[in-house]
């Protein structure tokens, strides 16, 4: 049994990849340990020590899975892994990632944080060749087109294939030489290049390399592809050059606070500048500020300081909840929400209260934390909401509900209050938003707050829709 629905969007997946250290595996493992946050649905290692692939992958979270024993059965100079959260494909262990094959061009391991809007076309296309498919993941896609290409290396190959994807992909690929990472030509998705002592390694946040000690040396471009082996680093640029459409949802919630991505400051940083722009355009007469956990705590600070309202911690979260819970009888009132987090009557009786969340996505759980509020005594509830109305889904790796699942895409702001039964609520503006985020406006894909998608989708694309709906 699910423990609960969250009214989140679900993190995308997480890629991590190393080349020439003797612990390979074990630095996989500790940097997939801190990208758990973008995957907790099951996650996979691929290690090689030039000659074989040694593959461990399982269903479930990295510290469960990757055990003394299982770690030493990956021996190895160079490693890939992933963590999954199912964006496209169902919940099964045969769409846990890396992918492996073997051809005539080798082993070959694959890793993919992203989603393709052309892959069923692509799918349906090569099955008519011939093509047998092991998973129901877009991922596996990418390997297909390699092993179809003409191309008269590994390296064009590769290159061939990403060319021919429409979406998002930031990827690492394992061969019997080496590592190539790869980042689509709008930049969707963060990839950060890092480096410890004669090591390269490849992740989807710097927050990975700072849990072993590594140095975040850039982040890997929009449209660029690098390749780690013997001969250290080398770049190509190998896609048709187009505007960037970074996802600014990485900003708002995704990404770790402290991690850096898309070669700007820290998030924590942004996230709290969030709150503060909040803090100009929805100020609130109140008497404290107080965070939905985690995500909320930046944007709630940077409110606090914007409004000059205090900041307190009137909602506890609890963080070690596992992925399944026997509910209790159905007495027990709005439990889901209850046993991840829970009221400080302390801190709120007979206060008027601004609570600030990142975003909304159906209003269940905001509508049962602000019950949740009032029950523990708070006078009033103001809710400030760090991003615009979600109105849209994305196709761009993050999984997302249907469009008539948004309350955003369907209701007005008044109406959305009345349903989270708040005494007002306000979100950040578009414009807001991408004032607080580093560097130009421009860069930025917002289609979940404006469904303008920075992709143009071909009338066979938008027949596919449906199906992309069904996996989101």
């Amino acid at each position: 049994m699910q423990l609960i629905t969250p009214d989140k969007f679900h993190d995308e997946c997480a890629v991590f990849g190393i080349f020439g250290h003797k612990e390979a595996a074990n630095l996989t493992y500790l940097g997939l340990y801190a990208l758990q946050h973008r995957g907790q649905e099951g996650s996979g290692i691929v290690s090689s020590d030039g000659e074989h692939f040694y593959l461990e992958k399982a269903m479930g979270l990295v510290a469960d899975i990757y055990t003394k024993p299982v770690l030493k059965r990956l021996p190895g100079y160079m490693a890939i892994g992933h963590n999954r959260y199912s964006t496209a494909g169902s919940s099964d262990l045969k769409n846990v990632q890396p992918l492996t094959v073997n051809f005539a061009f080798g082993n070959l391991a694959l890793a993919h944080n992203g989603n393709l809007i052309n892959a069923t076309m692509l799918r349906n296309e090569l099955e008519a060749y011939g093509a047998i498919f092991q998973s129901s993941t877009d991922s596996e896609v990418i390997i297909h087109l390699i092993a179809h290409s003409k191309g008269d290396t590994l390296l064009a190959r590769v290159i061939d294939a990403l060319n021919q994807v429409r979406g998002a992909f930031s990827v690492v690929i394992l061969t019997d030489e080496g590592v190539i990472a790869a980042r689509d030509p709008y930049g969707f998705r963060p990839l950060c290049l890092g480096r410890l002592r004669e090591s390269w390694l490849v992740a989807s946040e710097t927050c990975a390399f700072d849990l072993i000690g590594a140095e975040a040396i850039r982040e890997i471009e929009a449209g660029e592809l690098v390749v780690l082996n013997k001969d250290g680093v080398s770049s190509y640029r190998p896609f048709p050059k187009t505007q960037p459409a970074k996802c600014v949802f990485e900003y708002v919630y995704f990404a770790r606070p402290d991690s850096k991505i898309f070669g700007a400051k820290a998030v924590y940083a942004t996230r709290k500048a969030l709150g503060r722009q909040l803090a100009k355009e929805a100020w609130v007469d109140a008497d404290i500020v107080i965070p939905v956990p985690d995500s909320g705590v930046p944007a709630a600070l940077g409110y606090a300081e914007g409004s000059g309202v205090p900041f307190e911690i009137g909602l506890i979260r609890n963080h070690y909840i596992g992925r399944t819970f026997i509910e209790p009888e159905q007495s027990i009132r709005h439990f889901g929400v209850k046993i991840k987090l829970n009221a400080v009557p302390e801190v709120l009786e007979g206060k008027r209260v601004v609570v600030v969340d990142d975003s909304i996505v159906r209003g269940t759980t905001s509508r049962k934390i602000v019950k949740m509020l009032r029950h523990a005594g708070a006078k009033e509830v103001h809710m400030r909401i760090s991003s615009p109305p979600i109105v849209s889904p994305c196709f761009y790796g993050i999984d997302t509900p249907t469009k008539r699942e948004l309350i955003g895409s369907s209701h007005t702001i008044q109406e959305i209050r009345r349903y989270i039964t708040a005494d007002s609520l306000a979100y950040l503006s578009l414009e807001g938003m991408l004032k607080a985020a580093p560097g130009s406006p421009d860069q930025y894909c917002n289609a979940c707050f404006t469904e303008r998608y920075p992709i143009p989708f071909t009338k066979a694309e938008e027949l596919q829709l449906g199906l992309f709906e069904a996996h989101l």
